[in-house]
């Protein structure tokens, strides 16, 4: 993936993932901090081209873009960011991709 291509997405999906949470949620130069019970910080890392979350509850992964299924995905195996954000901040969150 280009970089631009990566940046548009990443971009994308932080400011759809700061409308969703609302008041609790502060986006700032590419960093995403959700305040509640604890503080998750979700930023875009463009030399890996991943979105890297950092979780009171799960600790920290990392993401990368999967174009076949449109989510960012664990890069261990585990859950995709959106399935893992919304069990944790206990809402429902979604993303339009690409």
């Amino acid at each position: 993936m280009s970089e631009s291509a990566f940046e548009t997405l990443a971009d994308s999906l932080l400011a759809a993932l700061e409308d969703q949470i609302g008041d609790d949620a502060d986006l700032q130069s590419g960093i995403l901090t959700v305040e509640g019970e604890g503080t998750w910080i979700v930023n875009k890392h463009a030399p890996t081209r991943q979105i890297w979350l950092s979780s009171p509850l799960s600790g920290a992964r990392h993401y990368a873009f999967d174009a076949e299924s449109g989510q960012w995905k664990d890069t261990r195996g585990g859950d995709h960011l959106l399935a893992v954000l919304a069990a944790e901040l206990d809402r429902p969150l979604n993303w339009q991709g690409p």
